[in-house]
């Protein structure tokens, strides 16, 4: 695959401008696939269709200022929708109400659907003294009160998911493209939100800690196999599962060889990944932030040292996409579904697209 970098303001609101503060993206695309304008881009046949991710942004007060300007330039692009991975401000400001208020003024103007899924820095993370010392799980309420508030319905350009809302988990939501099938599902940094609330003086997890993570990961299992089994019911093409935690982060392989202990909270969601995509008859798209560099791999291929550390059977039709966050995050992910007519192995393509500014 070849690498291929597209070219393509507005201030953020006052009150997201005004809100405390705290490489260059690259692509993965076959090499016949030459760059376009978003304009360009939109004859990708008829039955195809694009649609954007990012993740972990916006970082900080500069980046809060253009962040108006990057959801103006993906208005403008021929998408189907918009998918942001989480982390909608860094790990060392506050995790205020005023803030998540302004965040969600901000991605109401995306003219597209946008299909959000919390990250750790606006709830897990929250415990920690420069984020305001909260409990996470408050936070975690108010996160789903201020971005979830009508289940089943997307923000921006409003389109219909199916949620987990009788579970408790709005977040969670599951929608089909073109025979291509689509689980967004609340998996979180910090080992899946077991690490202790150190900020708030605790050394270890709570009862009420553990009983979140539990019933989250039981729930986001259940999403992954029903999605996986209408998938294969409906002789869908692929599955995309998009999330915020990176359960493969290359910066923390040595550790979790040492303690598997360390990603204990992402096995069960690992082996379900796993199994399902083996019983799937196409490919699988794992795409996450958290991490913020850029990687596209196939983690869990024969031989893979993830393999030992998640004592999983090897799945080499799951492919895991990251996107670019943080101070790399300088454009979007946009993904090409293939048309009906095209074959399965890459129904997937995408491609970088720098931001203007």
């Amino acid at each position: 695959m070849s690498r291929t970098f597209v070219g393509a303001g507005l201030a953020l609101t006052a009150a997201l401008a005004a809100a405390p503060a705290s490489a260059s993206p690259a692509q993965h695309t076959p090499a016949a696939h030459a760059a376009a304008s978003p304009a360009q881009h939109a004859s990708v046949g008829q039955d195809a269709f694009t649609f954007a991710v990012i993740g972990d942004v916006p970082y900080g007060a500069a980046a809060r200022a253009a962040f108006p300007g990057q959801i103006q330039q993906m208005n403008e692009d021929d998408l189907r929708f918009v998918a942001h991975v989480g982390d909608i401000k860094d790990g060392s400001s506050e995790c205020s109400d005023a803030y998540f208020a302004a965040v969600r003024s901000a991605l109401d103007t995306f003219e597209h659907p946008l299909v959000y899924t919390p990250g750790d820095n606006e709830w897990v993370d929250c415990h920690r003294t420069n984020n305001g010392a909260y409990d996470p799980l408050e936070r975690l309420a108010t996160v789903r009160e201020v971005f979830f508030p009508v289940p089943g319905k997307t923000l921006g350009a409003t389109m219909p998911v199916r949620s987990q809302a009788a579970l408790g988990l709005p977040e969670n939501v599951a929608f089909r493209h073109n025979r291509v099938a689509f689980a967004v599902v609340n998996v979180q940094g910090s080992n899946n939100s077991l690490q202790p609330w150190t900020g708030r003086g605790l050394s270890e997890p709570t009862t009420a800690q553990l009983a979140e993570v539990e019933h989250r990961t039981a729930a986001v299992v259940e999403q992954l196999r029903t999605t996986f089994a209408e998938a294969r019911q409906r002789h869908d093409r692929a599955v995309v599962v998009l999330t915020q935690a990176d359960m493969f982060d290359p910066s923390q392989l040595a550790a979790a060889q040492a303690d598997p202990a360390a990603v204990s909270g992402f096995r069960a969601i690992v082996a379900a990944l796993a199994e399902e995509a083996n019983r799937f008859d196409g490919p699988v798209y794992l795409v996450n932030g958290d991490s913020h560099a850029y990687a596209a791999d196939a983690p869990l291929a024969a031989g893979s040292p993830w393999l030992g550390v998640y004592g999983t059977p090897a799945a080499d039709d799951l492919r895991r996409v990251t996107v670019d966050g943080a101070a790399n995050a300088t454009g979007y992910l946009r993904f090409t579904v293939a048309p009906n007519a095209a074959g399965t192995d890459d129904v997937l393509e995408w491609e970088a697209v720098p931001f203007a500014s």
